[in-house]
């Protein structure tokens, strides 16, 4: 069964990574008491991801709940790749970093929003079905996924 993540509020950018990972992660909303996200994680069987010290005084944070230090990302993910043997590359970049859902490949009618030159080179051009957000393997994709091959070489 697959390792679903639900991150608090304060860890958004946390969960944009674990997405780029190709990790079902959803985001609670910050308005959410400590009890509502507990249960959401508890009902679509998710492991909350969170810095906040008090949610663990609650009965319903028992075996569902992993504590992350607060600050640098690198750190959260080092705990992250400890806990649970991360794959941070297996399966990067397969769900929008936006929504969570699965991505697939671009529809004919979208191709005209992807650049000429990205076209031409052929490579894998990717769409989210929900907000229909277009991924390529720019910029923004070699740097996330350089942080993610560090995150999976410290995991060796």
């Amino acid at each position: 069964m697959e390792t679903k993540f639900l991150c608090d509020a304060m860890l958004a950018r946390l969960a944009r990574y674990l997405r780029a990972g190709g990790y079902d992660t959803a985001l609670a909303d910050s308005a959410s008491a400590d009890r509502e996200v507990l249960r959401q994680a508890a009902v679509e069987g998710r492991w909350l991801i969170t810095a906040d010290r008090k949610i663990i005084e609650h009965k319903a944070a028992r075996g569902r709940v992993v504590m992350l230090p607060h600050g640098s990302l690198d750190a959260q993910a080092e705990v992250l790749g400890k806990h649970f043997a991360m794959d941070w590359t297996g399966r990067a970049f397969s769900r929008c970093l936006l929504d969570n859902a699965p991505l697939s490949p671009v529809s004919e009618q979208a191709m005209d929003r992807v650049p000429l030159d990205v076209r031409q080179s052929g490579e894998a051009v990717m769409q989210c079905p929900s907000c229909q957000r277009i991924y390529w393997q720019g910029s923004h994709y070699r740097r996330m996924m350089g942080r993610l091959r560090r995150w999976q070489g410290a995991e060796k």
